[in-house]
């Protein structure tokens, strides 16, 4: 499925942004804009607010082949790693008004 998105999306999975992890498990921001246990309902809020049409998949992660497991493809806008930033800021910014 993901050869079809090639260039037009990109493919997020929740461990891409969870602070609880290293980066050697799969984490892509830095600890600065991590935030912890990112839920799959939350990213797809904060890629809606950004515009960016999150489609949710049942994929697993292939560093974690054992569990189960969603990723969320939304469309393209800029480079992933700012793509990816954007969602932790944007869940951030919901956890402190709901807190």
């Amino acid at each position: 499925m993901s050869r079809e998105y090639r260039g037009s999306r990109i493919v997020i999975y929740p461990q891409y942004i969870d602070s609880n992890r290293s980066r050697s498990e799969g984490r892509r921001v830095s600890l600065k804009y991590a935030v912890p246990n990112p839920r799959v309902d939350e990213i797809i809020r904060a890629a809606e607010l950004i515009g960016l049409k999150p489609i949710v998949e049942n994929k697993k992660y292939s560093r974690e082949w054992w569990g189960s497991s969603q990723r969320i493809v939304v469309n393209k806008k800029g480079s992933k790693l700012k793509t990816l930033v954007e969602i932790a800021l944007k869940i951030k910014e919901y956890r402190q008004k709901t807190s």
